[in-house]
């Protein structure tokens, strides 16, 4: 089946149905990014909450230097929570480490779990020190998947510092935290870490025990040795 044109494509972007706009805004998958991203933002606003959260990840997928401004802007002004999550996550796709600072605020201001919990993952994308504060104080979040988005978090901005701060979840009754936990561990090399991971090894969730044997040789093989 031959590709559309971009024609065809921002034609079909206008269309009344709206299965019509999906498939259009799906087939600018194989247009260049800056061709893709004056369609995106024809439908930003659109009245689907399901094709707008499209066009938002795709903005972190197709990057030209509007996609920034345009996140952000959705970012700290959209009403609508899942619009905003959607920005936080597509600003970690976009690896812009200008966007380290409003994904802090974003954390600290923005009232939806959600958000926030966009904002801790792409954080962690985006592997920037600046974050650590932040990421150790999701830790003591209420919500359990704030706590697994800081642990992952921390192992992907290779905070070996905060390692004894994350040890307490090898206790986590939720087998997801352990998980987190095991895969950031390989990141961080200490003697400690190494300890902890023997110790999941043999945890009764397979998930997590093989997380933990994965994490143990990613260590041996970057040269670390307990």
């Amino acid at each position: 089946m031959a590709t559309p044109s971009i024609k065809e494509i921002s034609t079909q972007l206008e269309s009344d149905n709206l299965r019509d706009r999906m498939v259009a805004l799906a087939s600018l998958r194989e247009v260049p990014a800056e061709d893709a991203v004056p369609l995106i933002k024809k439908v930003l606003d659109d009245e689907s909450i399901q094709l707008r959260s499209m066009a938002i990840f795709a903005l972190g997928i197709k990057q030209t230097a509007e996609c920034y401004p345009l996140l952000i802007k959705i970012l700290e002004t959209d009403p609508d929570y899942g619009m905003r999550a959607d920005a936080a996550g597509a600003l970690g796709y976009l690896e812009d480490k200008r966007a380290v600072e409003p994904l802090m605020r974003a954390f600290y201001e923005d009232t939806d779990w959600l958000v926030r919990f966009s904002a801790a993952v792409s954080l962690g994308n985006l592997k920037d020190k600046r974050a650590r504060d932040i990421l150790i104080k999701a830790l003591d979040s209420e919500e359990v998947v704030l706590q697994q988005a800081a642990i992952a978090a921390i192992g992907e901005i290779k905070d070996v510092e905060s390692v004894d701060l994350i040890l307490r979840f090898a206790q986590s009754e939720d087998w997801l935290v352990r998980q987190r936990l095991a895969e950031a561990l390989g990141h961080l090399p200490t003697p400690k870490s190494v300890s902890a991971l023997k110790y999941l090894e043999k945890d009764n969730h397979p998930h997590v025990s093989e997380s933990s044997t994965i994490s143990l040789k990613r260590l041996e093989e970057a040269g670390y040795q307990a």
